[in-house]
């Protein structure tokens, strides 16, 4: 027996977290009672589970890396018709959605899944998977500066954890620099919003690791079915990071 909204997850419906808010909201039943309450544990192999109606069933695990293009939207639909990272897998025929998210004007590593299990374990705030970005900035940044990122810079919705910041370019002779810079957190418009934070606004922002998981050798639009080893690998390093912040 497993809890009901694990279930879901596992079946490719929603996230964990997505799919307690279905169980709430009187979208699912089983065995044509709907269920309201969390904790409900069920059996997917004898059960009738359905949301919205629809009978549920287990899905082939997916675990798919995107290089993502700048101004496609990371979502499964879009209702104004914008081009969104699913209309870039072509070859996938099972439900899957991103695990976190880059936005509109950000291109690079994008992990996408019908793993619900997966997808809460990478992104939940304790774990502080580390994800690396290339910036593209506006001038000629100086140690000082990178010191500061380094540190934490405060934004409006707090100070950020310490990043790991190195430079990988500069080029005077067009005004830029590209910055890698490593987080651990999962703010909104982080990066962006920390280099504005010190004057140097992102002309260009790719994401070229995630966890373990490099980018390198995947073309812009493209995309791949990650292997055995390398989902075991982004499993670990989520683990192995909640770990070493329980230990502080």
């Amino acid at each position: 027996m497993e809890r009901l909204q694990k279930v879901l997850a596992e079946a490719g419906i929603a996230s964990r977290r997505k799919s307690e808010e279905l169980i709430l909201a009187g979208r699912v039943s089983v065995n044509e009672e709907v269920v309201t309450q969390l904790g409900v544990k069920v059996n997917p192999a004898e059960d009738l589970i359905m949301v919205d109606g629809r009978a549920i069933k287990q899905q082939t695990k997916v675990y798919v890396m995107l290089n993502k293009p700048k101004g496609v939207i990371t979502s499964a639909s879009d209702p104004k018709g914008r081009k969104v990272v699913t209309d870039y897998l072509p070859g996938i025929k099972e439900r899957v959605y991103p695990v976190g998210r880059l936005d509109y004007d950000t291109e690079g590593l994008l992990i996408l899944t019908n793993d619900g299990e997966f997808a809460n374990l990478m992104m939940h705030p304790r774990h502080h998977v580390a994800k690396t970005y290339h910036a593209t900035v506006k001038g000629v940044v100086h140690g000082s500066v990178l010191d500061r990122l380094r540190a934490g810079i405060e934004l409006e919705d707090g100070m950020t954890a310490p990043a790991e910041v190195e430079y990988v370019d500069v080029r005077p002779e067009q005004n830029e620099s590209v910055i890698s810079i490593t987080i651990y957190e999962g703010r909104n418009r982080q990066v962006r919003r920390m280099f504005d934070a010190v004057s140097f606004p992102v002309a260009k922002l790719r994401r070229v690791q995630y966890g373990p998981l490099l980018l390198a050798g995947l073309p812009r639009a493209k995309y791949r079915v990650l292997r055995n080893d390398e989902i075991n690998s982004l499993r670990d390093a989520a683990l192995q990071s909640h770990k070493i912040q329980k230990g502080r």
